[in-house]
């Protein structure tokens, strides 16, 4: 069990009662008149995430009310742990599985704190596990969801490419997965010659992380991260204030992880496969160079507009391998573009996919899971801003507009047609501080990616 929860309630637990606005005038008519007194005296009405903590006759908490969405407790449990004095707490009459299993959620999720370099000791605050919770799947949930905002927050002196191997090791071990790795100059000789080009100007080896789990014969689900564990721009190197966050820039290989964790952790009956290009972009005599042409694993030559959009050449080479076991269901993740920022800002992943089918099944979980992201076109119209006058394709476009859009039409040259594939531009990170939400690293779209899969291929 999460150290945020406790098995029984003791003696001074103080119970918590969700209550929406709806429903406010109800649960005043059925409270004693000191109780409804005190919440309509402190002006509570129930708006989500507002928090009346009301004194018992000893002068002690004695309970607590919080607003709450009536369809979803998930982010006003998660302000919680942050806002409640130390103690225990638990629901007040929770029998709605669905409900008790988001709050339980919530209140993990609002748990979380990045502690790897400042030590804190943790506030003595924990709930009583709500019976009618699925355990497994919020525990599940959480264990990948810091899993990702671990990696993120790392800064990138202690995750270089090595360690994001290393991490990836770890978790294929522990749900017994088949891991490979490819380093350095072994690219070349094993036809990755994207990665090899992009990660060669660092000190620190590029690699290719493979692992594969589940039986041969069950429906096959691909997950792609680029693992690009610091982004200097290269060559075309990025100003100060734009470098600044290139911690993160390998936050797609953490979600690639994160979702991977899940779909082992519930043993969902597919066979997974994980492929992550893991480089650093950086700026040395062996760096490549603007207009330099590269050849692809898949044949293709490209040439190089711009040594700042690396992250869809190593993900070129990563999705034609993964292409190549005509899977069922393939999802590439990638930190790729400032363009998808400025159109959709930090919280609103966009999705790029041609499978109408499988954007309307992801627009319905999104919806069900308060998982947001944002459907942006694959525009054909525009695929001739990526042409080359010397090579296959650019990798950028001359235009200044659409970046985000030429970026994700540029990797579908790499995917074929019949492939159900789906791609997210994330930004993997928190602005601000929100319910459930601290500011830093974040999962995004992998609550909504997991209700997909169980209900395409694990019922």
């Amino acid at each position: 069990m999460l150290d945020c929860f406790a098995p029984r309630p003791s003696a001074e637990t103080v119970s918590i009662t969700p209550v929406s606005a709806a429903d406010l005038k109800t649960l005043l008519n059925r409270e004693t008149t000191r109780v409804a007194a005190w919440l309509e005296s402190t002006g509570f009405t129930a708006a989500v995430g507002q928090v009346a903590m009301l004194p018992g006759e000893n002068g002690r908490l004695a309970r607590v009310f919080v607003g709450a969405d009536p369809k979803d407790w998930l982010w006003a449990l998660g302000d919680l742990p942050g806002r409640l004095p130390a103690g225990r707490y638990q629901l007040d009459g929770v029998a709605d599985k669905r409900q008790a299993t988001r709050a339980a959620l919530g209140w993990a999720l609002g748990s979380y704190a990045f502690t790897r370099y400042r030590k804190r000791e943790r506030k003595a605050i924990d709930l009583v596990w709500p019976k009618a919770a699925d355990r497994d799947l919020v525990e599940n949930t959480a264990e990948a969801i810091f899993l990702v905002r671990d990696l993120v927050n790392t800064p990138a002196a202690d995750l270089g490419p090595a360690e994001l191997a290393d991490a990836a090791k770890r978790l294929a071990k522990k749900h017994k997965a088949k891991f490979d790795v490819i380093v350095g100059e072994a690219l070349l000789k094993k036809n990755f010659p994207m990665v090899y080009a992009v990660g060669k100007g660092s000190a620190r080896a590029p690699r290719l992380i493979d692992f594969s789990w589940g039986p041969a014969k069950a429906p096959r689900v691909t997950l792609v991260g680029k693992g690009v564990c610091f982004d200097s721009g290269g060559l075309d190197l990025k100003p100060s204030s734009g470098m600044k966050m290139m911690k993160k820039d390998m936050g797609g290989a953490a979600h690639a992880l994160g979702l991977a964790s899940m779909i082992m952790a519930a043993k969902l009956p597919v066979r997974l496969r994980v492929v992550i290009p893991a480089v650093e972009n950086m700026v040395s005599g062996n760096s490549f160079r603007p207009l330099d042409v590269i050849a692809t694993r898949k044949g293709k030559t490209v040439e190089i507009g711009n040594t700042d959009a690396e992250g869809r050449l190593i993900l070129a080479d990563a999705l034609t391998l993964a292409d190549g076991d005509k899977p069922d269901l393939m999802i590439d993740f990638a930190t790729l573009t400032g363009a998808a920022r400025v159109a959709l800002g930090p919280d609103l992943p966009a999705m790029f996919t041609d499978d109408e089918k499988l954007a309307g099944d992801l627009a319905r979980h999104a919806a069900t899971e308060a998982d947001p992201m944002w459907r942006l076109p694959l525009w054909a119209g525009y695929r001739a801003g990526l042409d080359s006058k010397v090579a296959d394709l650019n990798n950028i476009s001359d235009s200044g507009f659409a970046g985000a859009i030429y970026a994700a039409l540029f990797l579908k040259e790499f995917v074929s047609s019949t492939t159900a594939w789906v791609h997210f531009d994330l930004f993997a990170w928190n602005a601000r501080t929100r319910p459930g939400r601290p500011e830093g690293g974040e999962a995004m779209t992998l609550r909504t990616l997991y209700a997909l899969i169980e209900d395409r291929f694990g019922k």
